[in-house]
């Protein structure tokens, strides 16, 4: 086994202390990354706040980006020195319909996360990479593309890809009209991904203050949904309307934005909707939603953010603020990223 040093919860604890942490040695196709930079998601902040027995523990962290240290032997696309990103899967069975189909993230036998999920060769739990190092098989690993800065690039490899996944796979382009509810850590990227895809996009917000901050990312519109004259007006308006509200909310108001034969993409709260059909029915609108992503749509999501210049808006703090980052993050005090800093590490 390997030590390195992170962030664990352990019992019932809702915050994180420094730990001594054990990796695995190297399997043949395995890669030690030197973890400098990690994203805090909202993930992490329910793993850590909820129940847990006495005696479990979490290492949170899904999306970071570093540094190749080690390779195993069979590994051919890596070596000591490359800069890598890795996200919230870190292995899958490779052999059921959707991982041939490259999505791993629908694995039938269920991915292996990053953190919290169990290896599939020795049955450990995984740890996440609030840590300095990580042991990852190395097909889940993904160049990193010269160009993006790594702080703002982990975030990429989980929110930036849960919302790329309904874009691209909705044909979002030149002429497609997109709406984004919600201006947070997914729906910041979700604004930048489309205007760079060629759409033109609005940003739908509770509040009129947004709009310097939804044109500062891009957006060509901004609809208040409190304004009933406005949204009245935007009736059947958008061809895609991605949803990154984490809340419970009412999906009425936004599926009568849809146009005709348009989607809904859910991509924030994943817990139980109530709808009417009518609200599908006219205008044959459709409801569909979204979950991380395969390693051919990751690895083509960080191509177009080099090419484009797409990254998140973070703020980036030490590891050792890692509890304040969380408390804040609960307060939904941040624009629009928390990424920590894990070179405080020793």
């Amino acid at each position: 086994m390997r030590t390195t040093v992170g962030w664990l919860a352990d019992g019932p604890a809702t915050t994180l202390r420094q730990a001594s942490l054990q990796r695995r040695d190297l399997r043949p196709d395995d890669i030690a990354v030197r973890v400098d930079h990690c994203g805090v998601c909202h993930t992490d902040l329910h793993a850590v706040r909820a129940p847990r027995e006495p005696g479990a523990s979490v290492v949170p962290g899904h999306e970071f980006t570093g540094v190749v240290t080690e390779t195993g032997p069979e590994v051919t696309r890596f070596a000591a020195g490359d800069p890598v990103a890795v996200g919230n899967i870190v292995d899958a069975c490779g052999t059921c319909a959707m991982c041939r189909a490259g999505q791993e993230n629908f694995c039938h036998g269920f991915p292996t996360l990053t953190y919290g999920g169990t290896d599939r060769h020795d049955g450990s739990p995984t740890l996440g990479a609030y840590s300095r190092e990580y042991v990852v098989r190395d097909r889940f690993a993904y160049p990193l593309p010269a160009g993006l800065d790594p702080a703002a690039a982990a975030p990429l490899l989980c929110a930036g890809v849960t919302v790329w996944e309904p874009l691209s796979a909705l044909g979002v382009g030149p002429g497609t009209r997109v709406a984004v509810a919600g201006l947070g850590g997914l729906g910041h990227l979700a604004v930048k991904l489309a205007v760079a895809l060629g759409a033109e996009t609005t940003v739908v917000t509770r509040s009129a203050g947004k709009a310097g901050d939804a044109g500062g990312l891009g957006a060509h519109d901004v609809l208040v949904s409190t304004d009933p004259d406005r949204t009245a007006g935007a009736r059947d308006r958008f061809d895609v309307v991605i949803d990154t509200i984490s809340a419970p909310h009412d999906l009425a108001p936004y599926l009568r934005l849809v146009a005709m034969n348009g989607t809904l993409s859910l991509v924030g709260h994943l817990g139980q909707v109530t709808l009417q059909a009518m609200d599908l029915l006219v205008g044959r609108k459709k409801l569909s939603s979204a979950g991380s992503g395969g390693r051919p749509g990751t690895a083509a999501l960080l191509d177009f953010c080099a090419g484009h210049g797409v990254t998140a808006d973070v703020e980036v703090l030490p590891s050792a603020r890692v509890n304040e980052a969380l408390d804040r993050l609960e307060r939904n005090d941040v624009r629009y990223r928390f990424v920590l800093d894990l070179s405080d590490l020793s």
